[in-house]
């Protein structure tokens, strides 16, 4: 049965495929919308007063990751300046279905935290190949010896030993904290992922608090936030102890002599608050831009749990209010919506339009909850990103499309990247510069950018 729809946006007759993405459209943008959010956090600030309970976040470590590490670095502070109790947990990576490039992940947070460690005032050293085994289970020993307080210290002295591949030094912390032995390890990290898993997450270097989950210290600024309006803070009014990077574009300007490569998709979330500000980036600092669009990872046959589906849509609507972007009107793009906008995008790109019908298509799915499973929604991609809509129907049938975005996904691969929106900044020989994934780092880039300009000068 061909799938129907009022004027309303609402169900009239559908088929089931259709039904269902209408559905999980509108149950996610009520899960995710601000008025929702604002509810949670006074139903939960509520239910804390009623059993007179003082404020607990938890916080969930994994050894051999590199943004755990850089989490660690900010604990003390942390419940020196919040009225917070901090109770620790060791836990192992994502599991299964949570993580497609388990090894990329470790790798890619080595690589990252190196980057982005001295920008936050922390430390991480070049760690291209992963520690040994051996030392990390030896970290593992020690940490699960430890009780909360004596956790915070020792995590950081375990990890800077860690990290900089000193076993002398580890063992030496081994004979002045203790160390578990392997039955007590494996219990504390059992320990620690069920709780994960009973809190409904799945990820290394998270706090939660609340019912909210805050990843590493790129999101702490969301819980300092909320700490400090519910009173917790002991220093109010005083800047924030991790606060959020801003884009800075910078007094320097380049003449199209670096290049940014943007690998977004037209169903992600991330890239839907990420993209028209990438594209500013390089409109205001001078860079060339190359978009390399990449197929969804659900539409490539990886798989994905709710879990993290859900987590991930309401973490981007709440980076979406942070940065002042519009965010969170759904409507599921996935399947044939998206491969039509492919089709159009490489029909937009030979009349130069291609940015303008990226924008428009992540536009009208994520923020104006437009229904792209029909001519009507994608004739309002087309005529937004200024292009005939005549023109653009017979654009449509063309699948040229997919050995470019299998090469851009190849491209994205080899320089350690596999999820979107990822971002390379490449030279003027086309030597790569800085390569990371997230639309959390487009501030990362706006300052290497000024840096690169700098050593010209």
């Amino acid at each position: 049965m061909a799938s129907q729809f009022n004027e309303q946006g609402g169900a009239a007759t559908m088929d089931p495929s259709a039904a269902m993405r209408w559905a999980t459209s509108k149950l996610m943008t009520r899960l995710v919308s601000a008025g929702r959010l604002k509810s949670k956090r006074a139903d939960a600030e509520e239910e804390r007063i009623r059993l007179g309970q003082g404020h607990t976040v938890e916080y969930f470590h994994q050894v051999e990751d590199g943004y755990s590490h850089l989490a660690a670095q900010v604990l003390a502070a942390l419940t020196a300046r919040y009225q917070i109790k901090l109770v620790c947990h060791l836990v192992p990576g994502p599991q299964g279905k949570n993580s497609a490039e388990p090894e990329l992940l470790l790798q890619l947070s080595r690589y990252d935290a190196f980057h982005a460690a001295p920008e936050y005032g922390l430390e991480f050293p070049r760690h291209e190949e992963p520690p040994p085994a051996e030392l990390v289970n030896l970290a593992r020993s020690i940490l699960a010896q430890q009780v909360e307080e004596r956790f915070v210290e020792c995590s950081v002295a375990v990890g800077d030993a860690l990290w900089s591949g000193d076993e002398v030094k580890l063992r030496q912390l081994g004979s002045e904290w203790g160390c578990a032995d392997q039955a007590t390890i494996e219990a504390r990290i059992v320990a620690g992922s069920a709780r994960r898993d009973e809190l409904n997450h799945y990820s290394g270097a998270m706090f939660y608090y609340a019912d909210e989950w805050y990843w590493g210290v790129d999101r702490l600024y969301h819980l300092e936030q909320r700490l400090a309006s519910l009173g917790a803070d002991r220093q109010p009014g005083a800047p924030m102890l991790v606060p959020r990077p801003p884009v800075e574009t910078g007094p320097l300007k380049d003449n199209g002599s670096l290049t940014l490569e943007f690998y977004p998709s037209l169903r992600s979330p991330y890239t839907a608050i990420a993209f028209d500000r990438a594209v500013q980036l390089a409109r205001d600092t001078g860079v060339n831009l190359v978009l390399r669009p990449v197929l969804p990872m659900v539409m490539r046959g990886v798989p994905a749990t709710r879990q993290k589906g859900v987590y991930i849509f309401w973490d981007t609507a709440r980076e979406a209010r942070a940065a002042g972007v519009p965010f969170g009107n759904f409507y599921d793009p996935i399947g044939d919506p998206a491969r039509k906008g492919y089709a159009l995008y490489v029909w937009a790109s030979e009349q130069n339009r291609g940015i303008e019908l990226f924008s428009a298509f992540l536009q009208c799915a994520f923020a104006r909850g437009v229904n792209l499973n029909r001519d009507r929604g994608l004739r309002r991609v087309v005529e937004m990103a200024g292009l005939d809509w005549q023109q653009a129907r017979a654009a449509m049938v063309n699948m040229d499309w997919e050995d470019l975005l299998e090469s851009n996904r190849q491209t994205m691969y080899s320089a350690g990247l596999w999820g979107v929106p990822s971002f390379r900044l490449l030279g003027e020989q086309g030597k790569e510069l800085l390569s990371l994934w997230g639309q959390d780092r487009l501030w990362l880039f706006s300052r290497e950018i000024q840096r690169q300009l700098a050593a010209r000068q």
